[in-house]
């Protein structure tokens, strides 16, 4: 079919749905092959922007405090602070890879912005709650909890990808790095600035809980973003669209169980649910006040969309490209997890396997690998991925990684020979060297991970489920990461000279796999509507020709 199944806004979506054509033309070219751009739905995408930033700003603002909340637990011994601050994070990943193929799931069933409202109000109050921990096993649990209930990120792209088409994927997907390098800006910022030690209420005495103010503020940020999702985000999921509102789907099923139950004689529920259904503008449903048949009465109010579409084999959805994909997304996710634990813990660790940094110095280093990532995703990545394209720049973040991991060992301390001062300035060129080359990896990476895995998909109907999965086994190893790194980490320190290159250089040589299984990425299909290896083809062709033809020129004057 050529019919588009996702058009960009005002424009109302088709009723049909169909298997989008290999072929780019449908998708913003015309038949001469001139590339048009859809315009971008910027109210939607701004939307989207919020609810990534406020969560990222959430959820980063725990690294920089975290081992120093980890030695405060009086069931960590020390010189074991590393593999516990490993395994709370590992207890959020670990459930998030329980639950984020359900996210996934059921954000094809219900829609996308019910999922997206409960995962963002829940994880609200886990923050609230992680603020008052006081032991090891109470951080376990809420961190736990927190990602059982938050499978947002995997949805937030879903609607991104549901929004936009492939003439204007690019730039929306450019974008959303740039709010998670604005979250990784703020979020640290957070952590980092308002821990307070001393009670504000009883003077020379300590904060019992020291923590508490980064936690509430993380979650005052949630309350606000779940808020402005109610009232401006937009349903992107087409089925969902042709049922009534949320709200009303809540009150009809409170309606109809009030019905079965036997509470009600004439439950107003009847009337409204007999009314027929008729097809409003823009593909909404009304119902008008008629009553319909017996059947229609006795039936449970609708409250999931039809999305029973044309049936897909295992082999369609997930061939050799998109599981080659889902492989090295999880050693990515992997990496990037294992670097954001491990370098926390080797900044905050004593001489001579850490470099003895304040909580204050990690998180302003965090904000300025943040500032990096806006700075190259506005600047460089767009320009890069159009010269190189999709695969090839994830290619190139996976080499990059390894690097970084090689390098971040044997940056210099803050007391060299040649004073303490001097010492310190070379660590922080150094070190900032080394996070420059790790976020360009990270969001080099990401941005290109999420348009492949988007492109990839047979249909938009399986897209919610394909990201899930993607989130899923990004879960995976971000729930084996910290816990990995932060235990090699803990044994490094028992290791001379050079222990820290222990966990490092393991991380490297798995990002290496990575970067060798990427090869067997080909699809031409992954790469976005503006970029091609016809097209430079045909550039070099037309450059060989024009030389061909001055040539002949110069022979016929002569």
């Amino acid at each position: 079919s050529s019919t588009l199944h996702y058009q960009t806004f005002p424009t109302a979506p088709p009723r049909s749905k169909g298997r989008p054509p290999s072929s780019r033309s449908p998708h913003g070219s015309d038949e001469s092959g001139e590339h048009h751009e859809s315009p971008l739905p910027t109210k939607q995408l701004a939307m989207l922007a919020v609810i990534a930033l406020a969560e990222q700003t959430a959820l980063n603002s725990i690294s920089p405090y975290l081992p120093e909340m980890a030695a405060t637990f009086p069931e960590v011994a020390e010189g074991q602070v590393g593999l516990y601050v490993g395994l709370i994070a590992s207890s959020f990943a670990l459930a998030q890879f329980a639950t984020n193929f359900f996210w996934g799931y059921l954000s094809d069933r219900i829609g996308r912005k019910p999922v997206i409202l409960i995962g963002t109000l829940l994880t609200a109050a886990c923050f609230v709650a992680f603020g008052f921990c006081r032991t090891l096993w109470q951080a376990i649990l809420v961190q736990t909890f927190m990602g059982l209930v938050n499978g947002n990120q995997g949805v937030v792209s879903t609607c991104l990808g549901e929004i936009t088409d492939r003439s204007n994927q690019s730039r929306a997907f450019t974008y959303l790095p740039v709010v998670y390098g604005i979250g990784g800006i703020t979020g640290p910022v957070v952590g980092g600035l308002l821990v307070i030690y001393d009670n504000p209420f009883k003077k020379g005495e300590p904060n019992p809980y020291p923590y508490l103010l980064p936690n509430l503020l993380s979650a005052v940020v949630l309350i606000i973003d779940f808020v402005l999702s109610m009232i401006f985000l937009e349903e992107s999921l087409e089925e969902a669209r042709e049922l009534p509102p949320l709200g009303r789907r809540i009150g009809n099923l409170f309606s109809w169980l009030w019905q079965f139950t036997g509470f009600s004689t004439h439950p107003s529920y009847l009337r409204r649910r007999g009314g027929k259904r008729r097809s409003g503008s823009g593909g909404h449903s009304s119902y008008d006040g008629e009553d319909g048949d017996a059947s229609s009465q006795i039936s449970a109010p609708e409250l999931l969309p039809n999305t029973s579409g044309e049936g897909l084999t295992k082999s369609e959805v997930f061939n050799r490209d998109t599981v080659l994909l889902l492989v090295t997304y999880f050693i990515f996710q992997l990496a990037n997890i294992s670097y954001n634990s491990l370098y926390p813990i080797f900044g905050e660790a004593g001489a001579p396997t850490g470099r003895d940094l304040s909580t204050e110095e990690i998180g302003i280093s965090l904000a300025f690998a943040g500032l990096i990532t806006i700075v190259f995703q506005i600047g460089i990545y767009g320009r890069l991925r159009e010269k190189i394209g999709n695969k090839t720049t994830y290619r190139v973040s996976l080499a990059v990684f390894v690097v970084a991991f090689l390098l971040m060992p044997w940056v210099g301390y803050k007391e060299e020979d040649g004073g303490p001062n001097n010492g310190k300035v070379w660590l922080w060129l150094e070190l900032g060297f080394v996070l420059i080359l790790k976020t360009v990896a990270s969001v080099g990476g990401l941005t290109s991970a999420l348009l492949l895995i988007t492109n990839s998909a047979p249909t938009h109907q399986v897209l919610g489920t394909l990201n899930g999965l993607a989130q899923t086994l990004s879960a995976a190893g971000r729930a084996v990461g910290p816990f990995i790194s932060g235990s090699l980490f803990s044994a490094a320190t028992r290791v001379q000279p050079k222990g820290e290159a222990l966990a490092f250089g393991l991380f490297g040589g798995i990002s290496f796999l990575g970067f060798l299984l990427s090869f067997g990425i080909r699809g031409e299909e992954l790469e976005s509507e503006d970029w091609s290896e016809e097209d430079d083809e045909l550039e070099v062709d037309e450059e060989q020709g024009s030389g061909s033809g001055s040539e002949g020129q110069s022979l016929l004057r002569e």
